[in-house]
């Protein structure tokens, strides 16, 4: 699962079953003129509340937030594992809802009952419609609102570019790590001194890119596929978030992007790319 590719919306719902938890060892109800020291029920106490409202929300929210970091969420007869979520957040608020309006479920003013005595819903029960309802509003307007598909983690920042065809030896990503084999250490195949042959200064040498392209590092939002050069249909590979991937030519408003195993391929889709 990469946190990463949640978004702020996911962070709503992630703080709204928290409070929804919370809520859950609070008062189910109250009465007006009742001494402090009577125990009141709480959520747990009462169990239309909890399977509707409290496990209704928390496995809502868990599907929510599971589906969005998987690279592909799984089906369940053809629906998205994400929508069972949303619609498992709209149902328990609807819930807690009902439970407002008729907190014990059926306790009614009898003739001749002090009015006084008649339940009100308690902080428990209040606190939960507020956390179902910003649950379920952000697991559907997630989608819609472009504030809430930002992501809630930036990626990280690479030091500096590096230049083009340059292998990091420490990790893909982390431009400026000296290479290996410096001036005056001989190489295989090279005389001492370190010189390379003219064939082999020509194939280390760097091929400059076309044009006024500039090389340089770079992170998706979303997984994106990565395609051969050769203009083949089929993914060769697919750009995390939170990776630097080094850019090293532009085909028009595609990018040709280096992964970390060396392999080249033509990204098609680059809105939204965060330059390093």
């Amino acid at each position: 699962m990469n946190i990463r590719s949640l978004t702020r919306g996911d962070g709503v719902v992630i703080g709204a079953a928290v409070l929804l938890l919370i809520a859950s060892f609070l008062d189910l109800y109250s009465f007006d003129n009742v001494p402090d020291s009577v125990d009141l029920p709480m959520l747990w106490g009462s169990g239309p509340v909890v399977f509707s409202v409290v496990l209704a929300g928390i496995i809502g929210a868990a599907l929510v937030v599971v589906s969005r970091g998987l690279p592909q969420a799984p089906k369940i007869a053809g629906i998205e594992l994400g929508q069972f979520g949303a619609a498992f957040t709209v149902f328990a608020a609807w819930s807690a809802l009902g439970n407002i309006f008729d907190v014990t479920g059926g306790y009614d003013n009898i003739e001749g009952t002090n009015s006084d005595f008649l339940p009100s819903p308690g902080i428990g029960m209040i606190l939960a419609l507020v956390a179902t309802l910003l649950m379920a509003a952000a697991a559907i307007a997630t989608q819609l609102v472009p504030a809430l598909k930002a992501a809630l983690l930036p990626a990280p920042r690479p030091a500096a570019p590096q230049p083009y065809g340059a292998q990091p030896p420490g990790g893909y990503g982390y431009p400026g790590a000296q290479q290996p084999g410096g001036y005056g250490q001989p190489q295989p195949g090279q005389p001492y001194g370190g010189q390379p042959q003219p064939q082999q200064a020509q194939a280390q040498a760097p091929q400059p890119p076309a044009g006024d392209f500039s090389p340089f590092w770079f992170a998706v939002p979303v997984p994106r596929p990565l395609f051969a050069e050769d203009g083949s249909p089929t993914p060769i590979a697919e750009l995390a978030p939170g990776t630097w991937y080094l850019a090293v030519e532009q085909r028009g408003a595609a990018l040709v992007a280096q992964t970390q195993d060396g392999r080249r391929g033509v990204l098609q889709d680059t809105s939204g790319i965060q330059r390093g």
